[in-house]
């Protein structure tokens, strides 16, 4: 550029002085534009040039806690790198590599600017030497950091995300674009100006992670990345939960197998095979995200397997309950279920345990027709709950220690940890066992005794929609420390005890068995009948008569059984009635199995499950299992003991360096939580000193971990995904699917699985999914079509984290579930 023969715009020629002036600005000007394409340049390896704008935006949040985000917020995804392996830091190289490439690419549009106009100049003269300097300086530095993490960072709006690994970009739409493709003319226009736009905006602390929604109309949701301090940056590059390098063989579901474990649907397969029995399946893919809410006669609590009408109208009996049981129809819907009118967020645990708001489980007949007995009561805009029922007038705390006073060796939470109420009414039994530390597992139909268990999950306590008819529990055997069966109307001795011997194949061996029902202290001929009947089963069922105990103040009484620890009883008998199983019986085989009227043998070897009682709670929770062997496979290839442990390590890490504290979730407004896809139950067990609780779900085609979960203390079931689950709408605060949906779209229609998540959770409630990138894409394009709010998306190595909240939003269109129309 030549400086002596500069000439100004009034036209007169300057004069040496005022060239070495011009000389100056220029110079200054064009360091201001270097800088300005190192920043937007260096951020991103050369090949992701479609990221331009990124780096200069703040992530807006939407905290739950109305309070600022501290700095240790943008550690969400540290861990311990300890234990790194040798691949999982091959990315730096790479980074490095990309970060050179970048400053070449720096240098050439320096050059280039060369060429700038004369007002270019005039419009940088107000810029001075020094700022440039320091923004220089902390370009550097970020472009530095930012490029060590190798982070991808989601922008939206049409911004795309990008892969600085693999060169894979995501637009809002969730197609995918591969490395070398190139954004339109017209897209990079659009970057460039947005960033000359925000340029000069102030920069912020990056928060947790998560978005804020700004536009209500549109329903998009805006997420701008920032740049972090150095020491932030080098903190967050050496130490990631997502994914997490320490524990980078359980995060790659490619690593996953069965072990030692076999799965359920295999297990239940070869069991129902045995019995000439099998259950015929045919799931059909289905598409579309034009959603529509459900017209059925359920209206509100649709569940789509109890209110198959067109099922249960063809049943041929109904002797056994069947039409309570599961008749799931052939294509699971892909309809909505509408919200009641007037629904509200419900009322938070410990409180929603007394009351609940009405019109969020608008039924009376309940509170009408056991209103006397306390069970549930209609206070102006609440249905409360005196904490009775039928066997509890005066409440269920006493209740509870008078069962303790009458068996001390029950000792509530500490020998006795994981309960099963039978038939649980609206569940306050469990509702208030929590207080002596025992979790219970409360079941009912869903009956003429209206939503009794849609009550105990607005409460807060768990429960599911459930029979015993035909088909088994869908619980493993030897499980369950007490079962409790409070004034349960069961017919337990009838047809040679079928429905008892359901109970003794989960019931673990040396556990009770407490009947608080009107034959055991009611002198009626029909009760006194019935307690005949009991007692000839029970003690030919080896079951030992403990005590038989009247309650003074609350006017029941209750008889409590113990199942024998060994088959010395079975070996004595006269009669081989009700008869031993063969021993090609599996008694963890549950999915759609018929019952047998036949008793599983005691385990005789001390080394097998069952032959000893678990480590006292807490102890037991965190602590491998006695009869998981070294010799056998665990899920991730390790041995079984140090799988578990591994499995249990890594989640205490994700849950309290992410979940807790980086994705801006108010824990306190979570009680019902679902894993979805469970494994041994870590992160449930991360969740422990939580006012929550879980129910950890093993799927049928997954290795069949559901006796270890129970092992520890805590509870679950199984399930085909494929169909809907067994509770009613809005039943829980979050649902955690770890890559789950990547292996369930393989079997069925991804589309009805996330509307039956939907159908699951509560508006407000989040779901966190960890899955591989297009699988994640898939989710975010299918909740985003329902309105939700995307709170945080992160993914790195071809791995994803997304967390959505649902919102309150139906669809105005129906569509007619011909199935469910009475």
């Amino acid at each position: 550029m030549a400086l002596g023969k500069y000439t100004r715009v009034d036209g007169r020629r300057s004069s040496t002085s005022y060239c070495s002036t011009v000389t100056l600005v220029v110079f200054v000007a064009l360091c201001l534009i270097g800088v300005w394409m190192m920043t937007s340049s260096s951020l991103v390896p050369a090949q992701s040039v479609n990221l331009s704008n990124q780096e200069s935006r703040t992530i807006e949040t939407k905290n739950d806690l109305k309070q600022p985000v501290t700095e240790n917020d943008s550690r969400q995804f540290e861990d311990n790198p300890g234990d790194l392996p040798e691949e999982a830091t091959k990315g730096d190289s790479d980074s490095d590599t990309s970060q050179d490439e970048s400053n070449l690419d720096v240098k050439e549009n320096t050059n280039q600017s060369d060429q700038t106009t004369e007002n270019n100049v005039k419009d940088n003269q107000k810029e001075k030497p020094a700022e440039s300097e320091k923004e220089n300086a902390e370009s550097e530095k970020t472009s530095k950091t930012e490029t060590e993490i190798d982070r991808d960072v989601k922008t939206e709006g049409g911004d795309g995300e990008s892969n600085s690994e693999g060169g894979e970009t995501k637009t809002e739409g969730g197609e995918m674009k591969t490395e070398g493709q190139e954004e339109s003319k017209e897209s990079l226009e659009e970057k460039k100006t947005d960033s000359t736009e925000n340029e000069n905006k102030p920069e912020t602390t990056e928060s947790s992670g998560e978005t804020k929604q700004e536009d209500k109309v549109e329903d998009k949701v805006e997420e701008k990345a920032e740049n972090k301090s150095d020491d932030q940056a080098k903190n967050h590059a050496s130490n990631e939960v997502f994914p997490d390098g320490a524990q980078s063989e359980i995060l790659k579901e490619t690593t996953t197998q069965n072990g030692a474990f076999s799965t359920q649907a295999v297990e239940s397969k070869n069991e129902k095979e045995a019995q000439q029995s099998s259950l015929p399946k045919d799931q059909k893919e289905q598409g579309g995200y034009s959603w529509k809410l459900c017209n059925v006669t359920a209206g509100p609590d649709y569940i789509p397997c109890l209110d198959n009408w067109e099922a249960i109208k063809h049943l041929h009996s109904t002797k056994h309950y069947e039409h309570r049981e599961r008749h799931c129809p052939k294509d699971a819907p892909t309809c909505l279920v509408p919200l009641p009118q007037g629904y509200k967020c419900p009322i938070e645990w410990p409180t929603s345990r007394e009351k609940i708001w009405y019109y969020n489980v608008p039924h009376t007949k309940l509170a009408e027709v056991k209103g006397h007995q306390n069970w549930v009561k209609v206070t102006g805009e609440y249905l409360t709950f005196p904490g009775g029922g039928t066997q509890f007038k005066h409440g269920a705390l006493r209740y509870i220690d008078f069962i303790k006073n009458s068996v001390p060796d029950i000792a509530w939470g500490k020998r006795s940890r994981v309960i099963l109420d039978v038939g649980c009414g609206v569940a306050s039994f469990g509702g208030f066992l929590f207080d002596r530390d025992v979790l219970t597992m409360s079941f009912a139909p869903k009956d003429e005794h209206e939503a009794q268990v849609q009550f105990a999950l607005e409460r807060g306590i768990p429960a599911i929609s459930a029979v015993m008819g035909t088909l088994r529990l869908p619980f493993p055997g030897r499980v369950f420390d007490v079962v409790h069966c409070a004034r349960c109307r069961v017919p337990w001795h009838i047809e040679g005890g079928k429905l008892l011997l359901e109970l003794n194949r989960v019931l673990r061996p040396g556990g009770y068995f407490v009947w608080s029902a009107t034959p055991v202290y009611q002198k009626l001929p029909e009760d006194t009948g019935i307690w005949e009947a009991m007692k000839a089963l029970t003690k030919s069922m080896c079951w030992k008569l403990i005590t038989i105990n009247k309650d003074r103040v609350n006017q029941v009484g209750a008889a409590i059984f113990q199942k024998p620890t060994s088959n010395e009883c079975y070996e004595r008998r006269s009669q081989n009635e009700p008869p031993l199983c063969q021993d090609s019986d599996d008694p963890n085989a549950a999915w759609n199995v018929p019952l047998q009227a036949c008793m599983h043998k005691i385990p005789g070897d001390t080394s097998e499950r069952g032959s000893q009682w678990p480590d006292l709670w807490p102890a037991r929770l965190n602590k491998p299992p006695y009869w998981l062997k070294s010799s056998q496979v665990g899920v991730y290839g390790k041995a079984a003991p140090d799988d578990f442990t591994s499995d249990n390590e890594h989640w205490k890490r994700v849950v309290t360096k992410s979940y807790l504290n980086g994705m801006g979730i108010s824990w306190s407004s979570v009680r019902n939580v679902m894993d979805m896809r469970a494994v041994y139950g870590g992160f449930a067990a991360a969740l422990k000193d939580l006012n929550v609780w879980v129910m950890n779900v093993v799927s049928i085609d997954s290795p069949d971990t559901l006796p270890i979960i129970y092992e520890r203390g805590l509870f679950g079931m199984y399930h085909d995904w494929c169909e809907s689950f067994s509770t009613y709408p809005r039943s829980y605060d979050l649902l955690h699917a770890d890559h789950l949906f990547s292996m369930v779209k393989k079997r069925c229609s991804l589309l009805a699985v996330i509307a039956e998540v939907d159908r699951m959770l509560r508006p407000e409630g989040k779901l966190i999914i960890r899955d591989d990138i297009e699988t994640i894409g898939e989710v975010e394009n299918m909740v985003r079509s329902m309105h939700w709010e995307i709170r945080l998306t992160y993914s790195k190595d071809k791995e994803g984290l997304l967390c959505v909240q649902k919102s309150f939003w139906r669809p105005t269109e129906t569509e007619t579930i011909m199935s469910a129309i009475a």
